[in-house]
């Protein structure tokens, strides 16, 4: 019988979403699925989400979205653009009767709006507002497939790690996550400026090792100015994406889950810069570890660069908005220029 895997937890008798995670389960076992987290009880980290992805089939995400919900599913659909063997034919669906998914899908259009999301995701996370469309949209993604998603290898990956010699000194790291997509040439002078400046002033740069759009670009300026670059990336978006040219360090991991862990670990802050549904993925894993009291983000700043836009809006508003539920927590600050970013990424 085929796995679908459940999202969410039930907090007792009284919550909220209970009689739909229950309609769900009897919908669900009554058509011939098995189910993974039935009672809500199974967490998932960064080393096992991927076992989790492959052993299951197809992927239903439940009312009252919390933060590691809202992470799980931008995950997937990460690793639908990113061509991820292991979610071939794999709905995923997101019944959202409270509108507790609402913020998620609005920063998700602004990308789309920005450019930094070429696919529709909407094909991809399955949107329903009843437990029977939760069943339909299983069965006709089952039948027909989801769509193609654009893109094409260039390469084989033929990447090893390694580590060069560096005889400058760097003072700490700075991790920049960003868009491999965007080719506005204003956001790449912007991502060369910074991987120039963090360069200049003795701070190594850490990235997700790409040589496309503002990601390229950091490294660019980074490497160009003598800095010390690291990065890390995985065999399928190497064969996406390439890797850059002049990096000191290069981790290469199996899948995106171990290459954030491997880029969070070889990091003392990072930078959230204009960039897509892989960003937003990076910064719910931050604050997840930052929620969780993670050691491997004790005292690591993380610093959102809201990018100034015409008309007086920032690039990254819709993601402000959807993470107010924790402006106060002091997880993460936001900066409106260069020099303010390189200002709270060393408080």
């Amino acid at each position: 019988m085929p796995f679908v895997r459940l999202s969410g937890k039930i907090s007792g008798t009284k919550d909220p979403s209970r009689e739909a995670r229950a309609r769900i389960l009897y919908l669900l076992f009554a058509n011939g699925w098995d189910i993974y987290n039935s009672n809500g009880d199974q967490q998932i980290t960064l080393s096992n989400i991927e076992r989790k992805i492959v052993e299951s089939d197809a992927f239903v995400f439940m009312p009252g979205a919390s933060l590691e919900d809202l992470f799980k599913a931008v995950s997937i659909f990460v690793g639908y653009q990113t061509l991820d063997v292991h979610l071939f034919g794999k709905a995923t669906v997101i019944l959202n009767s409270d509108r507790s998914w609402d913020s998620l899908f609005e920063l998700l259009d602004s990308l789309r709006e920005l450019g930094t999301i070429r696919q529709n995701y909407r094909k991809f996370l399955l949107q329903v507002n009843h437990p029977q469309d939760v069943l339909d949209s299983l069965e006709r993604v089952d039948k027909e497939g989801l769509p193609d998603v654009g893109r094409e290898k260039i390469m084989k990956c033929h990447a090893e790690s390694f580590e060069k010699d560096y005889q400058g000194q760097i003072t700490r790291k700075v991790c920049v996550f960003c868009s491999a997509s965007i080719e506005d040439v204003s956001y790449l002078a912007e991502g060369y400026e910074l991987g120039k400046m963090l360069a200049e002033r003795g701070i190594g740069c850490v990235s997700g090792a790409g040589t496309t759009g503002v990601m390229g670009a950091v490294v660019r300026g980074s490497v160009e100015a003598g800095g010390w670059t690291g990065g890390s990336n995985v065999p399928h978006i190497i064969e996406l994406e390439g890797l850059p040219e002049g990096m000191t360090s290069f981790w290469l991991r199996p899948d995106i889950y171990t290459r954030m862990e491997a880029m969070i670990q070889n990091s003392d802050a990072f930078v959230i810069f204009p960039g897509g549904a892989g960003t937003v993925q990076e910064m719910l894993a931050l604050l997840i570890f930052k929620q969780l009291g993670s050691p491997l983000m004790k005292g690591k700043p993380v610093v959102i660069y809201n990018k100034q836009l015409p008309g007086g809006v920032g690039f990254w508003d819709h993601l402000v908005r959807m993470l107010d539920p924790w402006k106060e927590t002091g997880y993460y600050s936001v900066a409106n220029s260069l020099e303010e970013v390189l200002k709270l990424s060393s408080d």
